[in-house]
């Protein structure tokens, strides 16, 4: 893992157990960004799961979605989970999107993320998410090529 400041001057980076544990402990969407068929970006805000020990974060979506469109064209990804309060901290970077579309490898992937932001699996919310994505289902996984991290320290 390739740890930058963000803020050179401004903040002080994240070492690689805080960023690591900030992606693994918030609840907050990571926010991917993607190109279309004319270029332009699209910001897809998601929920996730990262896997602390391969550097790497999964999501969730429809096969037919616009980021599953355009990740197939394009299979870079930029991505950004930062909090909203001071002191403002995040985690940004650069990643290489693998596509997984066989149910068998997705159904753990998609009760981890599910669990991560429902709790527990017996909610009516969390059986109706998991038989759609059942349905219509894939998971995206990106290795992280590299992070951005920063941290305000006042």
């Amino acid at each position: 893992m390739r740890i930058l400041d963000a803020s050179a001057g401004f903040s002080a980076p994240l070492t690689e157990l805080e960023a690591k544990e900030f992606l693994s402990g918030s609840k907050l969407n990571v926010h991917i960004a993607t190109l279309d068929e004319n270029g332009h970006p699209n910001i897809h805000p998601t929920w996730y799961y990262f896997d602390s020990s391969k550097d790497k974060i999964y999501i969730e979506t429809s096969k037919d979605s616009k980021k599953a469109f355009n990740l197939r064209k394009n299979n870079t990804v930029y991505f950004c989970v930062d909090a909203p309060n001071m002191p403002y901290k995040g985690v940004r970077g650069k990643g290489t999107v693998r596509i997984h579309e066989d149910i068998e490898h997705n159904i753990p992937i998609t009760e981890k993320i599910m669990l991560r932001y429902l709790g527990k699996k017996g909610m009516p919310l969390f059986s109706r998410l998991f038989q759609v994505t059942f349905q219509l289902g894939m998971t995206v996984k990106f290795l992280m090529n590299k992070f951005i991290t920063s941290l305000n320290r006042y």
